[in-house]
């Protein structure tokens, strides 16, 4: 079978999520052209694929900002590099080439020729971890969700959610009031949620707002084809059955690095080990910015992200043209920077 010929592209980004749609921003500033490549079928990563309605604080000049409505706006700022996308696929091969660049390929068969490489994959590739009752995937994705796109669809619902961490609490704050009846089931006494969110969860069960249960999910309800509930088992095994139309199952993800970790590259903890001049792995002409990579100090915060991304894009010129002359030019006052994002006069 003959292979597609490959998309020649000056970086391919691994990672869609925040930070990889910022190193778009920071490459096409400095005039370089980018791919990028996502295992879910849309921009956001973990933010908008978890909790897209969760408001972010730490957002320079933004005082409070929605999970997706940053990717959103964080999309219309790289417009004007006009990126190519490759989502709902992973990469599944990676080499360097004889000519020192590198060939990548997907699991849909796409292929690149790039001149280097960011991995911006957060944790690597996830999925939710399920709720492993019988029958249950027969509801999945429809009256058992493992994400919520928008709570104005669960309004007036009965609503079961499991989970102790900050999206089962996040979610159940949010909901409080707003559904027919709400219930938090957690197989321990202890939440490893916010401090702050527990304790107003916990002022919602006093109010009568809130239903808690300590227990494990046991079975389903299904009547005539449809979920009414689900069956909870309490720390001494009594079985209790709760009414519900509607299941959020938080129980976390199952981040893995997947085939990056064959690659070759140096690994700290699971992580990509990177320096702190220009976020390059062990590998050279491969970068790593975000969640995914490792360094003395690090912490993971979008913001420190963003950083990473703006000293990646000139390590990555640097490797696409180490003869070149480096200048720092400024959006406020640089006349190419102002024709690249299309707002000189």
């Amino acid at each position: 079978m003959q292979l597609a010929t490959p998309i020649e592209t000056d970086v391919l980004i691994i990672g869609a999520g925040p930070c990889g749609l910022f190193q778009v921003f920071e490459l096409g500033l400095l005039g370089i052209a980018a791919h990028v490549v996502d295992s879910l079928g849309h921009p956001g990563g973990q933010c908008a694929e978890l909790y897209p309605d969760k408001p972010i604080y730490d957002i320079p000049a933004l005082p409070v900002c929605g999970a997706q409505e940053l990717v959103d706006r964080l999309m219309q700022q790289i417009k004007p590099f006009n990126p190519g996308f490759h989502l709902g696929q992973e990469v599944s091969q990676f080499s360097r080439r004889e000519d020192g660049r590198f060939a990548v390929g997907t699991t849909a068969g796409t292929h690149f020729n790039a001149g280097a490489v960011v991995i911006a994959a957060g944790v690597g590739s996830f999925q939710p971890r399920r709720i492993g009752l019988e029958g249950a995937e027969a509801f999945e994705g429809a009256t058992i969700q493992y994400r919520v796109k928008t709570a104005a669809a669960l309004e007036g619902k009965r609503i079961v959610i499991f989970g102790g961490g900050d999206s089962a609490l996040d979610w159940t704050l949010e909901l409080a009031g707003k559904a027919a009846s709400l219930a938090l089931v957690h197989r321990r006494a202890e939440f490893r949620a916010a401090p702050a969110s527990v304790a107003k969860m916990r002022a919602l069960v006093s109010a009568g707002k809130v239903r808690h249960y300590e227990a494990l999910p046991h079975s389903l309800r299904v009547a005539e084809g449809r979920l009414s509930g689900v069956c909870v088992k309490r720390p001494d095994g009594a079985i209790e059955t709760l009414e519900a139309e509607q299941l959020l199952v938080f129980f976390g993800l199952h981040p893995k690095l997947g085939p990056i970790a064959d690659w070759g590259i140096a690994l700290e903890k699971r992580a990509l080990r990177v320096d702190t001049e220009k976020f390059q792995t062990s590998v050279p002409g491969v970068f790593a910015v975000g969640d995914i990579n490792t360094y003395p100090g690090k912490k993971k915060l979008i913001l420190s992200g963003f950083h990473e991304a703006a000293l990646a894009a000139y390590g990555i010129q640097h490797h696409l043209n180490p003869q070149k002359r480096q200048f720092l030019q400024y959006t406020t006052t640089s006349p190419i920077m102002h024709q690249r994002l299309g707002v000189a006069d």
